[in-house]
């Protein structure tokens, strides 16, 4: 397993360069949603539409989240650019035992209260069009032993209207349940995924 290795430079080239991207190549960005910092670590879970999405809560962060931020991605991705350990980002192999490995240190990840994690619950890049979100297994597990934590719950869209470039729309939702089960906590990001898929679908620029 590849941990994080937060380099002071490169975690702000990568923060500063995502800022800059998403100025340079969209038109605008959205936020809606509210949250209310409890002092407390913070796991974010968000659906997988395309490479950016990593950037875009990195802008989410820098807006609204003031947290040192990890990501686990596919360890063959992050091999292929290690520098992003460096940026935050921990490894996961799928069907392998160093999998316990990366949900404990995951849980130790969220015995911070400086920390916040993302996960992509999906395990894999799925278009943004699609109606229900399948979760993989393994996220309960690393909520089985991190009860203080806050969740959000966040998804993204992209849509162009008549414009050159697309505009983002970030929602987000904290979820306040807890000790739910792996279908239970698909459920409720379903629900929160149904609700802001309405807002986007009737919204106009």
């Amino acid at each position: 397993m590849i941990k994080a290795k937060h380099q002071f430079f490169l975690y702000h080239f990568f923060r500063l360069y995502g800022l800059w991207m998403i100025k340079k190549y969209f038109k605008k960005v959205t936020l809606t949603g509210e949250y209310k910092d409890q002092g407390k670590p913070i796991l974010i879970i968000s659906n997988h539409i395309s490479w950016w999405d990593g950037f875009w809560v990195v802008y989410f962060r820098q807006k609204v989240v003031k947290r040192r931020f990890h990501f686990m991605m596919l360890e063959e991705q992050l091999r292929k650019n290690i520098f992003l350990k460096y940026a935050g980002g921990y490894s996961i192999q799928k069907k392998n035992r160093t999998i316990i490995e990366t949900i404990r240190y995951t849980q130790d990840l969220l015995q911070n209260p400086e920390n916040m994690v993302l996960l992509f619950p999906q395990g894999k890049i799925e278009s943004q069009h699609l109606h229900e979100i399948k979760f993989e297994k393994g996220i309960l597990k690393i909520l089985e032993k991190t009860p203080d934590i806050q969740i959000l719950l966040m998804a993204h869209f992209v849509d162009y209207f008549s414009n050159i470039k697309p505009t983002l729309s970030i929602y987000f939702e904290e979820l306040t349940e807890t000790n739910l089960s792996h279908e239970k906590l698909e459920e409720k990001y379903n629900q929160f995924y149904h609700q802001v898929l309405t807002q986007q679908i009737h919204k106009s620029e």
